[in-house]
């Protein structure tokens, strides 16, 4: 009669080994947080330049705008 071999790579039946592997890898990540904070730069440069103040200039001393 022939007898079957056990192998070590045989599992048993059922239970299964899985493996976890993280949902983003390491290139990934730096590449969101990259385009996340060009994003919020750009969102701070878009807010500072529509403002609708007048343009400050240098001024000479003891100038007074009130005439």
């Amino acid at each position: 009669m022939a007898q079957k071999k056990s192998l070590k790579n045989d599992k048993p039946i059922g239970k299964k080994s899985v493996e976890k592997k993280p949902l983003l890898d390491a290139k990934q990540k730096n590449r969101i947080w990259t385009i996340i904070i060009l994003v919020v730069l750009l969102i701070f440069f878009i807010i500072n330049n529509t403002k609708d103040e007048p343009e400050q200039g240098p001024y000479p001393p003891n100038f007074s705008t009130t005439q």
